[in-house]
């Protein structure tokens, strides 16, 4: 999407006639703040660099949704969606439009649908391929016991893999319709879905090389892919384009839709993007109530995590060597600072990452935000992912190199066809077995959490991140 181009959504203008991503951010940040803690909402308002500010403030977020034991998550998540929607505009050259008012416009022409239809079996045993092998039965289970013994997902998460392979016939998906926007995403669920034998209606953008791989999936899986094509040239959509024809699109095949958000897109771009995908999901929530959610969560982001977290970083922090002693003390509390300096619960996890932005940010808060809406009226798969060597990841050297050191402070970073494919598991397991939302908001975002050891790392990410690029360089 390209900023102003017509029939794309694009920022507010602001006081000096100039569309900001950062007075965006700013305002919805304080706009979700202010019936819970007008104080926050106008140290938000009063950021005056909101590219190096941001933290302190998407911490509070979380922090104020603590408070009425943790139901004013709900109402900050309502609160920040309500600005988000009426701040942004779809702009066209007969003038600006709200997104819920350009998705009831009705399209000039459908889309036709190309389909790809695989010939292979469908895979029937769960299996997850870790460090060049594929894990099933008791080679899995030693894995996710390792993996929670270390720290680096939760035990809900392990519980949830295990009874997916207790349950194989739930991996059958022939009853739903996967929505996947953002399909081609390397954190997406695409091949594991297609090989389960799903049915998977594909939204990308229409690049070329992007069809050309997932088409190549598609046909050597026991699944079948269908696609938005625009008169008879390259399959794909543009969403911020054209969000009416994309909805359309969708709500023309039959069955209970499970809508997936896997799509990014770069700096400023991605907020305008999320903004796009929200409002379809709640476009295509009033049409089909029953439509089902699936977000994958960010690690590098703000948490409210359980107390045994907190015991188990804090014993880590405790027994840490003398040369992790020697550093903390002499860099003034500027590196190696404990994760959570005190036995709370919840304790709280800031693994913001400053290099990240805050457009990243507010795009990933959108995400949760509508998550936690949603899941008080219908079902949501909601997760949070491991750290993974995306291409996105490994383009900025200095998060490449964290990555690389990371595992010296016990965070493990995954290879991206694992972290997908766990990741499609949960997706599966929350399907199956969808929960009633939680009165207080962060214990759902608490479960089944695959953080890659983030919440329970000895020392705050922010104090240890260089030291592991350092190593990561060498």
């Amino acid at each position: 999407m390209q900023p102003g181009a017509p029939g794309l959504t694009d920022y507010p203008l602001d006081t000096d006639g100039r569309r900001s991503s950062a007075a965006l951010g700013r305002a919805v940040v304080a706009d979700a703040l202010r019936p819970v803690d007008p104080a926050a909402a106008a140290a938000a308002e009063r950021e005056p660099d909101w590219r190096r500010g941001y933290l302190r403030h998407f911490r509070a977020l979380l922090e104020a949704g603590l408070s009425a034991d943790g139901a004013a998550g709900y109402t900050i998540a309502e609160a920040g969606l309500t600005s988000l929607h009426a701040r942004m505009r779809y702009v066209r050259t007969d003038g600006e439009f709200t997104l819920a008012q350009a998705l009831l416009a009705v399209p000039e022409r459908p889309y036709d649908t190309v389909e790809v239809k695989g010939s292979a079996a469908p895979e029937r045993e769960l299996t997850l391929p870790y460090r060049g092998a594929e894990l099933r039965g008791d080679a899995l289970t030693r894995t996710l016991d390792d993996w929670v013994a270390a720290g680096v997902v939760e035990q809900s998460c392990a519980a949830a893999v295990r009874e997916v392979a207790a349950n194989p016939d739930w991996l059958d998906l022939s009853d739903l319709r996967m929505a996947l926007l953002g399909a081609a995403a390397e954190m997406g669920p695409l091949r594991a879905l297609l090989g389960w034998g799903a049915t998977v209606l594909a939204v990308d953008l229409p690049r070329p090389d992007l069809w050309e791989r997932i088409s190549a999936v598609a046909a050597g899986s026991a699944g079948r892919l269908s696609a938005p094509v625009a008169d008879g040239g390259t399959p794909g959509a543009d969403l911020g384009a054209e969000p009416s024809r994309v909805a359309q699109w969708l709500l023309g095949f039959d069955g209970p839709l499970v809508l997936g958000n896997y799509g990014y897109a770069p700096g400023s771009a991605y907020p305008r993007l999320a903004t796009a995908v929200d409002a379809l999901a709640v476009h295509i929530r009033q049409q089909r109530p029953d439509t089902a959610l699936a977000v994958l969560a960010t690690p590098t982001d703000v948490y409210a995590v359980p107390a045994e977290a907190v015991e188990q970083s804090r014993a880590r922090f405790a027994a840490r060597g003398r040369r992790a002693r020697v550093t903390g003390a002499f860099s003034g509390g500027r590196l190696l600072f404990p994760n959570y300096p005190q036995p709370v619960e919840p304790g709280i996890n800031d693994s913001l990452v400053p290099q990240q932005g805050p457009n990243y940010a507010l795009a990933k808060r959108i995400h949760r935000w509508r998550a936690t809406v949603a899941r008080r009226d219908g079902t949501v798969s909601f997760a949070v992912a491991p750290p993974a060597r995306t291409r996105s990841v490994t383009n900025n050297r200095l998060l490449a190199a964290a990555y690389t050191g990371a595992h010296l402070f016990g965070v493990e970073v995954f290879e991206p066809d694992t972290a997908s494919k766990l990741m499609a598991v949960l997706l599966v397991h929350q399907l199956r077995k969808p929960r009633a939302a939680d009165a207080a908001a962060w214990r759902d975002e608490a479960v089944a959490a695959a953080h890659g050891g983030l919440w329970r790392t000895a020392y705050h990410p922010r104090t240890a991140l260089p030291l592991a690029a350092v190593r990561g360089f060498l």
